[in-house]
């Protein structure tokens, strides 16, 4: 045999054996194949039951299992009486026995899971530093005329609609609703010379029509603005989904990338508001128009999710609304159903430090009285005073150092600083030509370039040049005021405001800062007035007879915000990543503390008290949210039944 057979011979041999193996693998890639789809579909349905579970199963307690509400009492205006809930200063002798739970922060974060926790018979303390409960909902008083520090406008608030259920529920149907007028927003833009006045409607379908009436020609871009608005919003509920469910389940979400595609609203977090408008519009002042909200969550487009946006945008689309009687009615009608359950809100009580057993599960808290500590137990200690005070400031240092809450801390950062103007008028609403609406003012349509050269340029020169500014009338949106303070009128003025612009004061007494400071303050306060007065004709100098404003240090020592800042921790486009939404939870890495309010869900009025739900669902281990929607439901059943009788 020669060499040349030999080699044939090999090759024959070889290529049966690669006949044959080849064989083999194809069975082992199609046993694979068919193993690989077992598991896929495995893994499918477990997710699915897991989702079922968490998103529609329940074992403990419903506060909204049947309706709470009772027949209208007559508006208490006696600041006395109504001083007497809202301002019970914190003794020893005060606090109930055998707490189930201790709530730190009085916002609506926390008083909203107070009153979902009594609900359901939990004794439950609130501990709120400043001399009035409330937080960003409570009010003050100066020379005769009421302000409102945080509530200018609530959406979402139609009859039988979820959130207005829940709202009526917390508070047993007393806290009633004034619409604003429709437009609810005016948008104006550029200086005196060439200002344009942009109307904003709430209603279905009007909203669209009257900005196409403002812009033709652009009508395709706004259907395509409202189009993704309202489909990114409506995926929010996997955003309470990854805080309810099981952190390892979370994860799971989160790394497949099935957060991603379960959810528009997580594909679209990381597109920032510019990038999305510019991608619809040539047009500048429909891009500030689709923009100019961005006031209400505190970032500018550029850094701006688009997804946090959508849900501002949505929420006032069909209408918004104002508190009657102020923003002082919704601590005062929520505090009484805490206390009939047997607990308390207790103000002028700074909690120092929360306290922890040597498990390091936390079982109270330390409240300074005075130079002395006393100290309140509990089983649980849930926070509503924001992440960085709960983590940065009332932990002990060997558990701030731990990994878990050092990577909640890296992963979010402090928002911007709010400046605020107070101004108290002679006239009413008609001598001064107020309506119950609200004006956003702008100096052009560049809306990122104006915010960026204001908030990190020269402070004096910032000082006399505010871009941008938020301007509305408490007293003409509240149908009460005539009657409690007649002949008189209020504005609240609201802009951004750097913290290190005041930083240097931070430590001075409250009520003496200096001379330096008081000037800065007044050249802000001046320009904004000049722009108020520009905008509003009717009212003039001689008509203002009360005017101050708060920084972001006055911030720092009336609602407890670390750096000045009003909506908590930053807004901004990493905030809504499927990451951080899964790992900042109510459920913190030390057993039997707790997160609520804004930080734990997004900002506002309605965010925070979304942070309670989402806390609350926690705690009871049962979807308060869907629990919220069922009895909308019902009760909207039982209102169209009495209807058709």
């Amino acid at each position: 045999m020669s060499v040349s057979d030999v080699i044939w011979v090999n090759t024959e041999d070889s290529a049966g054996e690669v006949r044959c193996s080849a064989v083999r693998l194809s069975r082992c890639f199609a046993v694979f194949s068919v193993n690989m789809w077992i598991a896929v579909v495995v893994i499918c349905v477990a997710l699915v039951a897991f989702v079922f579970k968490y998103v529609f199963g329940s074992s403990g307690p419903n506060p909204f299992e049947k309706d709470t509400r009772e027949p209208l009492k007559k508006m208490i205006f006696d600041k006395k009486e109504k001083n007497k809930v809202l301002k019970q200063g914190f003794l020893a002798s005060r606090v109930p026995d055998n707490l189930d739970a201790i709530i730190i922060g009085s916002g609506i974060g926390g008083l909203g899971l107070a009153v979902l926790l009594a609900r359901v018979g939990k004794k439950v303390l609130v501990l709120e530093q400043h001399d009035r409960a409330g937080g960003c909902c409570h009010t003050f008083t100066e020379k005769g005329f009421e302000f409102d520090v945080g509530i200018h406008y609530i959406g979402n608030l139609l009859d039988h609609k979820p959130f207005r259920c829940m709202l009526d529920q917390l508070t047993n149907g007393q806290l009633q609703w004034e619409p604003l007028d429709n437009p609810f927003d005016q948008v104006v833009l550029g200086p005196p010379e060439n200002r344009r006045l942009y109307p904003i409607y709430s209603g279905r379908t009007r909203f669209a029509e009257e900005l196409k009436k403002c812009f033709p020609g652009e009508e395709k871009a706004i259907d395509e603005y409202v189009r993704l608005a309202k489909k990114a919003s409506r995926g929010i509920w996997l955003l309470a989904l990854l805080k309810m469910c099981p952190a390892p389940f979370a994860r799971l979400l989160v790394s497949t990338g099935l957060a991603k595609r379960f959810s528009f609203f997580f594909k679209m977090g990381s597109c920032s508001l510019t990038e999305v408008v510019n991608g619809l519009t040539e047009n500048k002042d429909l891009r500030a128009v689709f923009s100019y909200i961005f006031g209400t969550y505190g970032n500018m487009p550029k850094d701006a999710s688009f997804s946090m946006h959508s849900l501002l945008v949505v929420h006032y689309l069909y209408g918004a609304w104002y508190p009657k009687g102020g923003a002082s009615e919704i601590a005062y009608h929520m505090i009484p159903i805490v206390e009939k359950s047997g607990g308390a809100v207790l103000v002028r009580a700074p909690v120092n430090r929360i306290l922890f057993n040597d498990a390091k599960e936390a079982c109270g808290v330390s409240v300074m009285k005075g130079q002395e500590e006393v100290h309140v137990h509990a089983p649980m200690v849930i926070s509503n005073a924001g992440i960085f005070n709960t983590y940065q400031t009332l932990l002990p240092k060997e558990l701030q150092a731990m990994p878990e809450i050092q990577q909640q801390l890296s992963m979010v950062k402090n928002g911007e600083g709010g400046l605020s103007v107070f101004v108290g008028l002679n006239g009413t609403k008609e001598e001064l030509g107020l309506k119950a609406d609200n004006y956003w003012i702008f100096a052009e349509n560049n809306l990122d370039e104006l915010t960026t050269k204001y908030l990190y340029g020269d402070r004096e020169e910032s000082a006399r040049k505010i871009p941008i500014l938020f301007v509305a009338s408490p007293s003409a949106k509240d149908p009460t005021w005539a009657e409690r303070s007649p002949g008189k009128s209020t504005l609240s003025l609201v802009s951004f405001a750097n913290y290190k612009w005041f930083e240097e004061w931070k430590d001075d007494k409250a009520t003496n800062r200096g001379a330096e400071y008081k000037e800065l303050k007044q050249a802000f306060i001046d320009c904004a007035l000049d722009i108020v007065l520009d905008v509003f004709p009717k009212i003039t100098r001689d008509k203002i007879e009360y005017i101050d404003a708060g920084t972001p240090i006055t911030n720092t020592y009336y609602i407890g915000a670390p750096k000045g800042e009003i909506y908590g921790a930053d807004h901004g486009i990493a905030r809504f990543s499927p990451e951080l939404s899964a790992t900042v939870r109510p459920q913190t890495p030390l057993k039997n503390l707790y997160l609520t309010g804004q930080d734990v869900f997004v900002c506002g009025f309605a965010g925070a008290l979304s942070g309670a739900i989402t806390c609350g669902s926690v705690i009871l281990n049962r979807n308060l949210h869907l629990d919220a929607i069922g009895l909308a439901k019902r009760i909207k059943s039982v209102s169209n039944k009495y209807k058709e009788e």
